[in-house]
């Protein structure tokens, strides 16, 4: 029997971008929404996706993806408290699918719970031996193998287009500085949360260091073939093609509601596991039927299939459209891979063998630019990656108050941060850290994270995130209130106490606020 032949070579550059975030939740309840959601993350995406990354760069496979972390999502991976948390959750999931192997009815749930086991067995194995002193050393390995390719991006998340310009910078600056601490390498790129943009905002990325930035594809008025300088800076957005994203994750056709595939939605109440498959998209929950593991490894053999095939023609069509060999960029939630599709993880480590073999070349954002996949500048508008690809989710009539919330805290607490340091300085001696002002800052930054009005907005737990901004916008009151009152030592008990619930970001330091 002989081989096929290979595919012909197509044109250009294919970049698979992954974007890890979740706002910190570490001490803010637990069920239905709260930690429960980070390790339920950890377990069914991050925990499998570096196992891919280990496993394609122990082939010496290099240029794989661009890996965005942001420092608040790594700051719980690498936190003492999560990582016992995390083990307790991995421990309580094997628990729960021993239970199910000893329920008497049905059949098809106590396999089910054999395999999940298993599974969490390997899970704990994993995590024990490779896990306990964080996610940070693991991501270094990558990186320093050339694996993926890192982006940052500011501390807690926040909505930049809408933030005052000095705390904006602040959070760029120390989140880029974050990242440095962690994995000794500072990002040159950045995952713009959201994938916001205002007019002007590459000016402050140029003077932070970052030279490339993700958008979406609307951004770029749909042409998104080549990465593209903005106004008169040489910082480049790369913008996210829809046409090949949205083939894995679209509402109506994507890959994850395909029949094989597991139910995220679908609960087995006792254990707590998800035994169905998806079955049908208006198949009630309690007529799905069991899930069969063959039956999705060959929808997710069809689906690398598809997705190859999907690249490969997006590819050529668009290098023929402009002339020059294109660059086609997929974007998506890492969250996506594993927590929402089961079968995520799987499929990305067959896609990232099988487009090189079908003749298209793989290769990260950086590799975009240093091989000439740029175009000319262009000018961008207001934008992001939400709902009607404005800004309207995290500054709509729905969010108005948490609008009007983050501009008073924010007001409010660079005042009384200038102030505090203004009487340290008073002194004549050098300005010394203070853990005041850090907190206050750190407070403020929980308080702006864009999470709060994306959910509220999208009605998802919108009581919990009104709960948190509101949350974070006492802490950041009470202190600044007490510190303006003259009563530094109460305001340093405020601090301190605060800093224990929310012990993120410690080398976060105010003395670097732009004044």
């Amino acid at each position: 029997m002989t081989e096929p032949p290979n595919p012909d070579p197509v044109p250009g550059l294919f970049t698979l971008v992954l974007h890890t975030h979740l706002p910190w939740l570490a001490h803010h309840g637990r069920w239905p929404v709260g930690e429960e959601w980070l390790y339920q993350s950890w377990a069914a995406a991050y925990l499998p996706l570096l196992r891919v990354l280990r496993t394609l760069a122990a082939e010496n496979r290099r240029h794989l993806i661009t890996l965005g972390m942001t420092p608040v999502v790594t700051a719980q991976l690498d936190d003492p408290y999560c990582l016992t948390g995390m083990h307790h959750w991995l421990a309580n999931w094997q628990l729960r699918a021993l239970e199910a192997t000893t329920l008497r009815d049905p059949k098809a749930l106590r396999e089910f719970g054999a395999r999940e086991y298993d599974e969490a067995g390997s899970a704990l194995e994993d995590f024990t031996g490779r896990w306990r002193h964080g996610a940070s050393p693991l991501l270094r390995e990558l990186i320093d193998a050339e694996t993926i390719e890192l982006l940052g991006g500011p501390l807690s998340h926040p909505f930049q287009p809408l933030l005052n310009p000095r705390l904006r910078e602040f959070a760029l600056r120390e989140g880029l500085a974050d990242a440095r601490q962690r994995f000794a390498h500072t990002p040159t790129g950045i995952w713009a949360p959201e994938c916001a943009y205002a007019p002007g905002m590459e000016t402050g990325y140029a003077a932070a260091g970052v030279g490339h930035f993700m958008v979406d594809g609307p951004s770029l008025h749909g042409d998104t073939a080549l990465g593209r300088p903005v106004g008169d800076s040489d910082v480049i957005a790369f913008g996210r093609d829809l046409q090949v994203s949205y083939r894995v994750w679209s509402p109506k056709s994507g890959y994850p509601g395909h029949a094989a595939y597991r139910d995220f939605h679908t609960y087995d109440h006792t254990t707590g596991l998800k035994p169905a498959r998806v079955t049908g998209r208006n198949v009630p929950s309690e007529e799905k039927a069991p899930y069969d593991p063959q039956r999705a490894d060959r929808a997710v053999d069809d689906h690398v299939a598809d997705f190859v095939e999907v690249v490969r023609r997006r590819l050529t069509a668009e290098s023929e459209r402009i002339g020059r060999p294109a660059h086609v960029v997929a974007a998506f939630d890492t969250e996506l891979f594993g927590h929402w599709w089961y079968e995520g993880p799987v499929w990305l480590e067959r896609v990232l063998r099988a487009l090189p073999e079908a003749g298209v070349r793989v290769g990260t954002l950086s590799d975009a630019i240093d091989d000439g996949f740029v175009g000319a500048p262009v000018e961008l508008p207001p934008s992001s990656w939400g709902s009607g690809k404005d800004w309207q989710v995290w500054n709509g009539e729905p969010v108005s108050d948490l609008v009007q919330l983050n501009n008073e805290v924010v007001d409010s607490a660079l005042s009384t941060v200038d102030k505090a340091l203004t009487q340290h300085a008073a002194i004549g001696s050098p300005t010394p850290r203070d853990r005041v002002a850090d907190q206050i800052l750190r407070e403020t930054l929980l308080t702006v994270s864009s999470d709060w009005p994306f959910m509220v907005s999208k009605d998802s737990a919108a009581d919990y995130a009104r709960y948190r901004a509101h949350l974070h916008a006492h802490a950041t009151r009470e202190i600044s209130d007490a510190l303006a009152a003259g009563r530094r030592e109460h305001a340093e008990r405020l601090a301190d106490g605060w800093n224990k619930a929310d012990g993120l970001f410690g080398a976060l330091d105010a003395r670097r606020l732009p004044r």
